[in-house]
Order: C-alpha cells, then structure tokens, then sequence
C-alpha cells in the first residue's frame, strides 16, 4: 500500500526582516531554494542568504513578486514565484517552479503549476515564462526556433515543461571566469579596446549611483529590455528614472552587498552607452556575478562591450580579491557578447532554457 501525503502551498508573507516573528516561512523558502540550485548545479555559487535576498522580494511601483513555499508533511520540500512586472498593459508573467529532488514524481509540480497559472489568470496575465537550468543527460536534444544551443530532451525539468504546454524559445549559456588565474587575455583585450575606443571615457562607481550619472545610468538600463536578444519571448520595453535606480541600488547596499558599474560615456555628448555590472555578497570569498551588460545599439562597433567588461574585471580583483570565480548568462544567439566572453576567458558551464506559455481562458 502506497503512503499518502498532504501538500501544502503556503502563500509567502514578506517580513520586514529575517528576524522578525513572521519571517520563518520566508527563511525556509530561502534555504530549500539554495539547496535546489545547488541539487542542480553541482556547485553553491547561487548562494544567497535570507537576509539578502528579502529586498529583492519587496513590491515596488514596477513589479510585485508573490510567492509561495511548497510543504510536503508539513516540510519544505520546493518553493513557487510568479513574477509580475506593472508597467502598462503587461500580460505575461515569469514563473519558476522548483522542488527538491525528492520531491519529484508525486504530482506535487503539476498541482503547483495550476497554483500558478491560477494567480495569473487572476492578475489579467496570460503568458507564462520561465528560465530554467538543464543538466546534460544523454539521448535527444530540443532545439529552440533561434536555431542556437540545445538541452537535453529527457531532462527532468524539459519533460515537464513540454508536457505541460511550454515553448523552448532560447538557449542561455551559464559560464564562468575564474578569478583566481591568469588576467593576461583581459589585459591584451582591454589594451585593444582602449585603442579602439578614442571617443570615449570609462567612468566606475559603486553603488549607490552618483547623481551625475544617474539619468544616464536609468536610460541604459531601460535599454536591457530592447536592445539584447529575446527571441519569441515576450519582452516589453521597461521604464527607468533616476527614483528606480534609487530602488535598485538600495536592494543591494542595504544589506552589505557590493554593486560596482563599469560605463563607457561619450567624451562629445556625456551619455552614457555602455555598461558592465558586478555584484558580490555580504561574503566577500563568495562568487561573484556579472548581472547587466549592454551597449547601446547607436555605439556598438567601437569595442565597447570589450572595453567595460575588462576595466570592470580589473577593477574587481581589487574589490573582491578572495572571490574564486565570476559566474554570468547570454544568449546563445548572442555572438558578439559570447565572443568578448571567450576571449577573456570565460567558459560554459551551464545552460539554461528559456520557456513560454500561452495559457487559454
């Protein structure tokens, strides 16, 4: 005779902080999702605390993130998020549906998946989408309509989403530089960037973003939601002001985590049109990860994408020495990118698939 359990998906309270008296849920929720990355992945470089992670689930006038931790007797075994940005008329909404590995098998996705598309149909949203680590296992491969990358067919995570109605519309490459090697390729590429970049300057902060650069800084990052490759995905165009950079840069400084920007600015004008990201944690001999990079469609050709990615990497060393590695994602279709990547050094160490969803009313 089979064992019957109970299942419980528990909406999340966001607590004002990880000791506060109504914080433990949220806690748990933290913990189960570490140790599923890290089921995934092998590794434990998409660590994060409790406590840094909080700002980061904190409803702002231009995204709410509801979530749930998935209980199995009463134990956590998962968690369920449905991501809901506010700007215009949004129909679509990023979902992530993440159990234990010993939670599989038993239906508990399934019912999860219904939790999901029914707040989401609640919220007027009918596109789900989901960026999803795929291990290697051998047998067949899915191809995504770019036409580049492939994961593995018979995954766990692919036959679920495929039996459930998702798209595989992209291919991400995870990879990773390891810091603690040689920086001989960074110094030759950044030597060659700067001899091809005479119109611009690099300009570095960490933040909280200087007001002198944070108008240029908003309209660049506004820039990520339509100028880097997004395949069938449903990506619309994101607004940024000098307030939400405020917002953004708080999620990190508040709890003692390092945001340092790299920019190129335009010596003629003063804007700023390109840009590289680094974040690190409270624990400085963490990972590190390469969040945003972008180069303005107008300003590409000129090996800015190069020059911002080396300064900022050289600068790194002496902001996180005792970190061990730079862990970043593109797309697979994103050729120049993956080149600079590649020539500094970076290799792939994972690969993520990005799913779509069009749920019927």
């Amino acid at each position: 005779m089979g064992t019957s359990t109970e299942v419980e998906f528990r909406v999340l309270t966001i607590p004002d902080s990880v000791d506060a008296a109504d914080a433990a849920d949220f806690v748990a929720m933290v913990e189960v999702r570490n140790e599923i990355y890290r089921q995934i992945s092998g590794h434990n470089d998409h660590f994060i605390s409790a406590a840094e992670i909080l700002p980061h689930y904190r409803p702002t006038p231009h995204e709410r993130r509801l979530g749930w931790l998935v209980l199995e007797d009463g134990r956590p075994v998962g968690r369920l998020g449905l991501d809901l940005l506010d700007e215009g008329e949004r129909n679509s909404a990023i979902v992530l549906i993440e159990l234990l590995q010993e939670a599989w098998g038993r239906g508990i996705g399934n019912a999860g998946l219904e939790v999901i598309e029914a707040a989401a149909k609640a919220d007027g949203r009918t596109i789900l989408q989901s960026w999803v680590e795929h291990p290697d296992v051998p047998g067949p491969r899915l191809v995504p309509p770019t036409g580049f990358g492939s994961i593995a067919a018979e995954g766990h995570a692919a036959r679920f989403l495929s039996r459930r109605g998702f798209t595989l519309e992209q291919i991400e490459r995870n990879s990773a530089f390891d810091l603690t090697g040689s920086f001989d390729a960074v110094e030759q590429l950044l030597e060659e960037a700067r001899a091809a970049s005479g119109d611009y300057r690099v300009v570095q902060w960490s933040a909280p973003t200087p007001e002198e650069f944070i108008e240029g800084y908003a309209w660049v990052k506004s820039r990520m939601s339509t100028d880097v490759p997004s395949a069938g995905l449903d990506v619309d165009e994101e607004t940024w002001d000098a307030d939400r950079v405020r917002i953004h840069d708080a999620r990190f400084t508040e709890t003692g985590r390092i945001l340092h920007v790299t920019a190129a600015q335009h010596i003629a004008t003063g804007e700023l049109c390109a840009f590289n990201e680094l974040v690190i944690g409270a624990d400085r001999s963490e990972a590190s990860h390469q969040e945003d990079t972008l180069v303005l469609q107008d300003h590409r050709g000129h090996r800015l994408g190069a020059l911002v990615k080396c300064e900022n990497l050289l600068t790194w060393r002496e902001i996180a020495p005792d970190s061990p590695r730079i862990i970043t994602y593109n797309a697979e279709e994103n050729r120049p990118m993956l080149s600079i990547n590649e020539a500094i050094g970076f290799v792939p160490i994972a690969y993520e698939g990005a799913w779509k969803k069009v749920l019927t009313q």
